[in-house]
């Protein structure tokens, strides 16, 4: 192997010949404009999850990209605390019944799709687009698993809680839990 040297370049394929001169050049423009941009840049021409899409539809294609980009990511914070809430609901009652874990599969499936939507919308590398992002996470957070609001918080859960407590026998006629 010590007195083999390097290799040369395989041969193009039969039928795909490198175009030569001026060809060449229009050629290679031509591959160049049509792959993708990999650094982040600011404009409303960005090409997002879909061809053309808003691509040179102006400004209010993509204001309406940018709000569908914060509701996708709202939504995979939404449907995080959906999952919690489900998640909950079984280990509360003791073994998880296969509704609950059927449930369960499903939110986390929905939450997957979604979550995998935004990251391909912020591979457009649009920093519009990464801030709408981050934005619609956030708001998604605050509204659907922070403490600001508590039924939010426990996913929508506290009601749940409390007519599984009910049931079990700890509320009072009152609606109220006293110990």
């Amino acid at each position: 192997m010590d007195g083999m040297g390097p290799m040369a370049p395989a041969p193009p394929h039969a039928g795909h010949e490198l175009p030569r001169g001026k060809a060449a050049s229009a050629a290679g423009h031509a591959a160049s404009a049509s792959m993708t941009q990999m650094s982040f840049s600011w404009g409303a021409h960005a090409v997002v999850l879909f061809p053309g899409w808003p691509g040179e539809r102006g400004a209010g294609a993509y204001v309406l990209c940018l709000l569908f980009v914060a509701g996708l990511a709202a939504l995979a914070e939404a449907l995080a605390a959906v999952s919690r809430c489900i998640a909950r609901r079984g280990t509360s009652a003791g073994a998880a019944p296969a509704s609950s874990a059927a449930l369960l599969t499903a939110a986390h499936a929905a939450r997957m799709a979604v979550a995998y939507l935004v990251m391909l919308a912020v591979m457009s590398f649009n920093v519009g687009v990464l801030l709408a992002a981050v934005a619609g996470h956030a708001l998604g957070f605050l509204l659907a698993r922070s403490r600001v609001y508590p039924a939010a918080a426990a996913g929508g859960c506290a009601a749940v809680r409390d007519r599984e407590v009910g049931a079990a026998g700890g509320a009072h006629g009152d609606g109220s839990n006293k110990a």
